[in-house]
């Protein structure tokens, strides 16, 4: 059905799709796999961001513990101390976001394990990282040079990070032996 300027409705949810299979090709499958052995390495695991970025990482940790991990959001009331056994996991498209990056100093002065996903392995935060995927897209502050999106802000960055996260619990999934099925006995029951 077109809409009032007579394009169909549609259309830019096709963009989007396009956009995304382009950007997650460009993601390093090696960085990946490095960040999932770091998980399953992990005591624990902490995720972190800010903004719509804080937002899929809280997604992810979701189906970390319906995976049966010890997963906790950052700046969660009921988030303990982090460790030196523990792994802190940062989405930052920027990697500069101050908040985020003092996170990671202290996670890493804690000696634990820091791990970014990000368009900017250069960054503070990447420089402080153990490992690094780094993830197609812009920021708002980078505006030459970025990868063309018909969208708006770091939207691209975030929907990639949402796939690849994803992908990771699949691949977590493989690794365990475990089934969808199987998960649903940790998944929220106070709804």
């Amino acid at each position: 059905m077109p809409n009032q300027m007579g394009k169909p409705i549609f259309r830019q949810a096709v963009l989007i799709v396009k956009e995304l299979s382009e950007a997650v090709q460009k993601v390093e499958a090696v960085q990946v796999e490095a960040l999932i052995e770091r998980i399953l390495h992990a005591d624990a695991i902490f995720v972190a961001g800010g903004g719509r970025s804080g937002l899929v990482m809280r997604t992810f940790a979701m189906r970390l513990m319906q995976m049966g991990y010890n997963v906790h959001v950052v700046g969660d009331t009921v988030t303990p101390a982090i460790g030196s056994g523990d792994l802190l996991v940062i989405g930052s498209g920027s990697g500069e976001t101050q908040s985020l990056v003092a996170m990671a100093q202290k996670a890493k002065h804690i000696g634990s394990d820091v791990a970014a996903l990000t368009i900017q392995p250069e960054s503070r935060i990447g420089q402080l990282s153990d490992t690094i995927v780094q993830l197609p897209g812009s920021t708002k502050e980078q505006h030459q040079d970025a990868l063309v999106t018909v969208q708006p802000m770091a939207s691209l960055f975030e929907q990639t990070m949402l796939i690849v996260l994803d992908s990771i619990i699949l691949r977590l999934m493989e690794v365990s032996e475990l089934q969808s099925d199987q998960m649903f006995s940790l998944h929220a029951n106070l709804e």
